[in-house]
């Protein structure tokens, strides 16, 4: 059930966590313009789609998982005013960003941002109301204990939120993506962040990522409850939700 272990280098020593981490730390300062460039635009559309989902359940303690630069996390506290949210991420360059980003909104008061690993959360059980997940499941390396620590920490009834990148099926629309996933991102990423090979292993991530059925059968063997998927932009993108 496991999905396949892709590493960001292969010619690198170090665990697949290890690689991410030092992946994340090198592109930090490029990772939000690429964003916005390589999607355009539409990944925050997608962020919206899900802080929507989110907001009708009332939640009022929310953990964002692999947050890197905040944007999920800035998007849920300025959608949910009464809302405290605690952003984590192993990457402690991504956080140096989206700390600058949350004192700039304003929102210190209601949005921490710590150093952690999503395989073994620093948190009580039954801590949260509700988790989120923006592009970082494909990055855990190992997928089940990272849903099953995220099943851990939510109160009884709150719900997780995995958005994550999923394969296109159409006839035409699925080959116009891998091309542009597996040659012209990397090349962008190769002149924008110096890092090509970082914007291949997006790609091969991709393709290794136990999306749709498989993925939410991971969730209810983790304890997770009324699973279901929204598929998004001709299914290149998926949002996973379930209860605890």
């Amino acid at each position: 059930m496991a999905n396949k272990t892709v590493k960001p280098y292969l010619d690198q020593p170090g665990s697949k966590k290890e690689q991410v981490t030092n992946m994340f730390n090198r592109i930090s300062g490029s990772y939000d313009l690429l964003n916005r460039m390589l999607s355009l635009g539409i990944d925050v559309k997608w962020r919206n789609i899900l802080v929507k989902k989110l907001k009708a359940d009332h939640p009022t303690i929310i953990l964002d998982v692999a947050t890197g630069t905040a944007d999920l996390a800035i998007a849920v506290a300025k959608a949910i005013p009464t809302a405290t949210v605690t952003g984590l991420d192993i990457a402690e360059e991504m956080l140096q960003i989206g700390r600058k980003k949350t004192a700039e909104q304003g929102l210190d008061a209601r949005l921490k941002l710590e150093v952690g690993d999503a395989e073994n959360l620093p948190y009580p059980d039954a801590s949260f109301d509700a988790i989120t997940v923006a592009f970082g499941v494909r990055n855990f390396e190992d997928l089940e204990r990272g849903i099953g620590e995220m099943s851990r920490v939510l109160k009884p009834g709150g719900k997780l939120f995995v958005l994550e990148f999923s394969q296109p099926k159409g006839w035409f629309f699925r080959p116009a993506f891998q091309l542009y996933f597996k040659y012209l991102l990397p090349l962008i990423g190769r002149l924008t962040s110096k890092d090509g090979r970082a914007y291949q292993y997006l790609f091969e991530s991709v393709q290794a990522f136990p999306e749709g059925e498989t993925f939410l059968e991971i969730m209810r063997m983790q304890g997770f409850g009324q699973t279901s998927v929204t598929t998004l932009t001709f299914g290149t993108c998926s949002i996973y939700e379930g209860m605890r």
